[in-house]
């Protein structure tokens, strides 16, 4: 199974690179395959590589049912 995740991109570099954020997570992943991406902008990233840009409020939107996700997770490991 893969799974592509949402992603701020918190700096762009040279060689059409950029430093992404998740969740206080950052790393390098490449933004050969988008137009148009500004510090800011949210993109669906898949093992390194930004696949299209994605909407903030979807992106948002999408981030914080992981985050509910994960505390369900956490609840059901606590109990």
């Amino acid at each position: 199974m893969c799974l592509a995740l949402p992603v701020r991109i918190v700096e762009l570099r040279e060689h059409e690179l950029g430093i992404v954020d998740l969740g206080g997570v950052r790393r390098e992943i490449s933004l050969a395959m988008v137009e148009d991406v500004q510090v800011g902008d949210y993109v669906i990233m898949h093992a390194g590589y930004a696949l299209s840009k994605l909407d903030t409020e979807e992106a948002e939107r999408t981030l914080r049912l992981f985050a509910e996700i994960s505390e369900m997770q956490a609840d059901a490991g606590a109990a």
